[in-house]
C-alpha cells in the first residue's frame, strides 16, 4: 500500500487524522483522533448509521470490533516507522457491555513489539474511561521502514 510513501512525501507521515481521511471505512464511521503526549485516542461521535440494535439502542457490534482494531493499528504507526499499514494476524475481542448512543472514545498499549510482529492491547469506553465497554488482544505484523543503505 502505497497511502504511508504518500503521506510522508508529502510531510504529514505522522498526521493520523489525514490517514484516517484516507481510509474509507474510517471516514464512513466519522472516525477522529487525537494525540495526549504519547498516546493515540480515537473518537468516534455518535451517528444514527452507527446502530445495530433499535431496541436498546446499542451501537453496532461490528463497528465497535472495528475501531478497536483501527485503534491498535494507529498507535502502532504512531509509535513505529512502517513501509505499510500493520496487517492483523489474529485479534479476539471482549464485548463488556452495550455501547450506549454516545461518544466513543480509544486507547491501545502496545505490550511487545518485536521486527516483525507486535502486541497490542485496546479498550473502549464512553463516558468514564474506567468502565471500558470493550476490550481487545491483537497480533499485527509489521513491515518497517527498509534501511535505504546500498539500496
Amino acid at each position: 500500500m502505497k497511502l504511508l510513501a504518500e503521506l510522508r512525501d508529502a510531510g504529514k507521515g505522522r498526521d493520523l487524522g489525514e490517514l484516517l481521511s484516507r481510509i474509507p471505512y474510517a471516514s464512513f464511521l466519522g472516525l477522529q483522533v487525537e494525540i495526549l503526549g504519547d498516546e493515540v485516542v480515537t473518537v468516534l461521535p455518535f451517528a444514527e448509521h452507527l446502530v445495530g440494535n433499535p431496541n436498546l439502542p446499542a451501537l453496532h457490534g461490528g463497528m465497535i470490533g472495528a475501531m478497536l482494531e483501527m485503534t491498535s493499528v494507529l498507535q502502532l504507526l504512531y509509535d513505529a516507522s512502517c513501509e505499510r499499514l500493520p496487517k492483523t494476524i489474529d485479534v479476539s475481542f471482549d464485548f463488556l457491555r452495550f455501547a450506549r448512543c454516545t461518544t466513543t472514545y480509544g486507547r491501545a498499549i502496545v505490550t511487545r513489539r518485536g521486527r516483525r510482529v507486535a502486541n497490542v492491547r485496546s479498550e473502549l469506553w464512553q463516558e468514564n474511561r474506567g468502565t471500558p465497554i470493550a476490550l481487545s488482544h491483537g497480533h499485527f505484523l509489521l513491515s518497517p521502514l527498509a534501511e535505504r543503505v546500498g539500496r
